[in-house]
């Protein structure tokens, strides 16, 4: 593989990085062996891989795909359909926005790392992958195939900073306004989900232009065991708004109840109409969270 031109501004992803997402590629690869193919499937009449299914004839079908066995016995025309592969569209989304530049270490860093694998996974497997970053102007790559477009995806990745301040689901409405392929793919959706219309507002979004999504929830250690005490005053980084605050015991326990409640909520969505949802904190392994994520099955595929 190429190697990435060595400048100063090159810190989250050099030669190292790319040597890691080809190991990284290969275990997937493993992992993912008797769990099925790794790309989609599409019931077509004609030569395939295995016979799916059979439809009713109608005239002007082609004679050759008639299952005359099934002629032969039933009286019945029928085609056989069999199952083929079919490359898959796939959108990588990571969130931008202020909120994904907190924490220690910063949700958007892990965001980038993870986003970058699942593209190169996919761009191995000959999907057809496109990758936005959701900040205050987004920036993206139009769809490609092939492992050697990974070069692309890491120099836009490298650049994107936490900046947006606009809401997930105000983001995605932006960059569905823009998408000009309208047919069905799969959208993952690397963020933490911090949004006033509530996490499901996001995926619903979606679903209704014909795209699956997958749901990956990034979530900061200091945000889920916050270690400050006492009279403050916060600001909140996407909106601005300052607010004075006690934080005693009692508080921060409220603060964790709401924060459990909204996870519980994404993940509930999700179970009910099955979207793959995964949480993450931001100082989990990019490998050992890519490796749970297919090892789960299902995911691109």
């Amino acid at each position: 593989m190429t190697a990435l031109a060595e400048s100063p501004a090159r810190r989250r992803f050099d030669e190292r990085f790319l040597r890691r997402l080809e190991t990284l590629e290969l275990a997937v690869r493993r992992a993912a062996r008797g769990q099925g193919r790794g790309i989609r499937r599409t019931r077509r009449a004609g030569a395939g891989l295995e016979l799916a299914d059979h439809r009713d004839y109608v005239p002007g079908d082609d004679l050759r795909y008639l299952d005359w066995n099934l002629y032969g016995r039933l009286d019945r025309r029928a085609l056989r359909l069999f199952e083929e592969d079919e490359d898959m569209a796939v959108d990588v989304l990571v969130d931008a926005s202020l909120s994904m530049g907190m924490g220690q270490p910063a949700k958007l860093e892990l965001a980038l790392q993870l986003g970058a694998a699942l593209a190169y996974v996919a761009l191995a497997n000959l999907d057809r992958v496109a990758v936005t970053a959701l900040g205050a102007e987004p920036r993206g790559l139009p769809r490609q195939r092939g492992k050697a477009r990974i070069l692309g995806v890491l120099g836009l990745f490298e650049e994107v900073a936490a900046t947006g301040r606009s809401p997930l689901s105000a983001s995605l409405r932006g960059f569905l306004s823009r998408r000009t392929r309208r047919g069905r793919g799969v959208a993952v959706v690397i963020s933490d989900f911090y949004d006033p219309a509530g996490p499901r507002a996001a995926l619903d979004l979606l679903r209704a232009h014909r795209l699956d999504p997958i749901a990956v929830q990034l979530t900061a250690p200091d945000e889920l065991a916050p270690v400050l005490r006492g009279d403050l005053r916060l600001r909140d980084v996407e909106t601005g708004e300052a607010h004075d605050l006690t934080l005693s015991a009692a508080a921060v326990a409220a603060y964790q109840r709401r924060l459990s409640g909204l996870r519980r909520e994404l993940e509930g969505h999700c179970r009910e109409r099955g979207i793959p949802c995964f949480s993450v904190t931001s100082d989990q392994p990019l490998d050992a969270v890519v490796l749970r994520m297919f090892r789960a099955g299902g995911l691109l595929g």
